[in-house]
């Protein structure tokens, strides 16, 4: 009875310290590409007073105040709650491994924060290196998706491919190693490619505009992981 007890709890205590790092994601995400500390107090996007505890409690503050802010009213944002929760079934899913726990964390904020302000923030890719590291560390594909960027970064003159994804590049080499980061590579270019003639075609964008690259990256990495098998077979069969 005590085990079943306990294998119940542990998944819920894991659940509710991830919307718990969830809410510190979302701080991450916002803060770090404006250069902003995160240690100050949160306040509203629309009228800046800040936030007392009670409106700080993961998912319950944003379902209890009906999505809005307590003194301007005005509709907060979803990716509070969406992160919250992410980040909350993330560590469901991952513990008890804590290094993937880690990574998971750095490439959430690098998705968002990439996709909302075109910056990926180094802390984040250091954080990500570590977690790597504490794992299974593929120095090798590592250096060598690095390199593949950066020769794109030299060859388009950092018009074509940011630092930051460079730096991506090393970390994902480094998580997934071979042939998982070729297949990543692979993935992300595809669903860019046709996202930006989609935005193209929709007049959202145009040839020359900026399209975030990381999120892209980071779906590659995600692809690959849930279907290592077969990709493996499709690397190695003769």
């Amino acid at each position: 009875m005590f085990v079943c007890y306990g294998m119940f709890v542990t998944p819920i205590v894991f659940f509710l310290l991830g919307i718990s790092f969830g809410s510190f994601m979302n701080v991450l995400i916002d803060r770090l590409p404006r250069g902003q500390t995160i240690w100050g107090r949160s306040h509203c996007d629309h009228c800046n007073k800040k936030l007392r505890w009670f409106e700080l409690v993961p998912i319950i503050s944003y379902i209890g105040q009906f999505g809005r802010c307590r003194r301007c009213h005005k509709r907060l944002s979803l990716q509070y709650p969406l992160i919250e929760l992410t980040t909350g079934f993330g560590f469901l899913l991952l513990y008890p491994q804590y290094a993937f726990m880690i990574i998971f964390c750095a490439l959430l904020v690098i998705f968002v924060a990439d996709l909302k302000y075109q910056i990926i923030p180094d802390s984040m890719i250091l954080v990500g290196i570590l977690g790597a590291l504490l794992s299974k560390p593929y120095f090798i594909p590592g250096i060598g998706a690095a390199l593949f960027f950066l020769l794109l970064w030299i060859i388009t003159k950092g018009r074509g491919m940011g630092l930051g994804d460079v730096k991506l590049g090393f970390l994902l080499g480094l998580f997934l190693g071979f042939p998982r980061i070729a297949f990543a590579l692979y993935v992300a270019f595809l669903t860019g490619a046709i996202v930006g003639v989609i935005l193209i075609l929709r007049k959202r964008a145009g040839l020359k505009s900026k399209i975030a690259f990381g999120p892209f990256l980071i779906l590659g990495a995600l692809i690959s992981i849930l279907y290592e098998t077969t990709i493996r077979t499709w690397f190695y069969s003769p």
